[in-house]
């Protein structure tokens, strides 16, 4: 709480000094919403007449929320009975007695058309911080052969057939580790309730976390709030900022999946060891030069939306198939640009905090799931540091 106090407040200020806080939508969670890439990135069996249970992991709390679904890659619209939300239990269980229904426009029901995104009305909930969210979403008749997905929700999603009720059994259905048609939850709050959106890959996204566990690095950052920031995933399994890559690349999804996003005043982009990875012989310095370019461009971009932003340095990856001492030489390139500070707002640099200081080239082993991406002890490790070092302005009085 100590950390919270000194970040947020600063100065203290009298009741009769102080404005009176506005409320507006924060985020809360939130998954960048991606086309299916394999077979295996959907159900065996289309969504239609399913029901769909998909567990998330919020930061902030509140008592008013709104959740927004998309369907921005599918061909097709999608046709939707009910969705309701539930404090998660173990599994695929839930509160049965926290189950509170959605509506749209004040029906339960509602049709996604393809590209396009839906809020729900706003609904009166008990959101704790930090609390595992159940949400539930009953599939009509018509629903997309390929449904816009997250691919790297690291927690399963259970699908029986049939509408489901709270009370439900999904014991004995089908389990994905993707969520669908979700992208993000927000929450009622006052107006000086910070958020942070995290542009990012795999790392991110939390390749090498435990399933269910919700220990990726941004979930440990989260949790050093004590869940009264927000904080909002925006990783992509495979992504790149600039082209190539798994998904839309940084440069072209950012308008939506940062600058979309409600409340957020600060970004961190930790992005660009797929570039390097996949870098041609030969053309790892252009593409060094490039990725700086294209940092420079999402940075104004933060900046013209008043966002503050931080900047990651890229992590070791000596040991990974990615590692060559091109692509060495372009990471070390890229780092020592992040390191002068002379565009973004601060610096998050991952690189010194999980690399070996025998071998400065590698991950510290027991940060390493496979040497490009980290284990839950080095995702502690990232989220914590973030947490110390990410600042707000001192709220001064008038």
């Amino acid at each position: 709480m100590a950390l919270l106090m000194a970040m947020t407040l600063g100065t203290t200020m009298s009741s009769a000094q102080a404005p009176v806080a506005q409320t507006e939508w924060k985020g809360t969670w939130a998954a960048a919403a991606e086309a299916p890439r394999d077979p295996w990135d959907y159900p065996k069996e289309s969504l239609s007449n399913r029901s769909i249970r998909q567990i998330i992991h919020v930061s902030l709390g509140g008592d008013v929320l709104r959740l927004m679904l998309s369907n921005e890659f599918s061909e097709t619209d999608v046709e939707i009975k009910s969705i309701y939300i539930a404090d998660a239990g173990e599994l695929e269980k839930i509160d049965v007695k926290s189950a509170k229904y959605l509506t749209f426009n004040g029906k339960k029901s509602v049709t996604i058309e393809k590209g396009k995104t839906v809020f729900c009305d706003d609904l009166k909930y008990n959101l704790k911080p930090l609390q595992r969210l159940s949400v539930t979403i009953n599939y009509g008749k018509n629903t997309p052969e390929k449904p816009t997905t997250h691919r790297g929700s690291r927690t399963t999603s259970y699908i029986i057939k049939g509408e489901s009720k709270p009370k439900s059994d999904f014991s004995d259905c089908e389990k994905l580790d993707h969520w669908y048609s979700i992208a993000s939850l927000d929450v009622k709050a006052t107006s000086d309730v910070q958020c942070i959106s995290v542009l990012g890959n795999s790392i991110t996204d939390g390749r090498g976390s435990t399933t269910n566990m919700q220990n990726r690095w941004t979930d440990f950052l989260a949790e050093a709030y004590e869940g009264h920031v927000g904080v909002l995933n925006l990783g992509i399994g495979g992504n790149a900022v600039i082209e190539g890559g798994l998904s839309e690349p940084a440069l072209k999804r950012f308008d939506r999946d940062i600058l979309g996003q409600r409340g957020a005043g600060v970004l961190v982009i930790f992005e660009g060891v797929n570039d390097i990875g996949g870098a041609w012989k030969g053309k790892s310095e252009e593409k060094a030069e490039k990725l700086i370019e294209a940092y420079k461009t999402l940075i104004d971009k933060a900046h013209k939306a008043n966002m503050r932003v931080y900047l990651g340095t890229i992590t070791p990856f000596k040991g990974n198939s990615y590692f060559t001492h091109f692509h060495e030489a372009a990471r070390q390139e890229v780092n020592e640009w992040i390191r002068k500070g002379e565009y973004a707002d601060g610096i998050l640099d991952f690189d010194e905090l999980v690399r070996d200081p025998s071998d400065p080239q590698k991950l510290i082993a027991e940060y390493s799931d496979d040497w490009l991406h980290l284990s839950p002890k080095g995702y502690e490790a990232m989220g914590k540091y973030a947490a110390k070092v990410i600042t707000w302005p001192v709220l001064l009085a008038e």
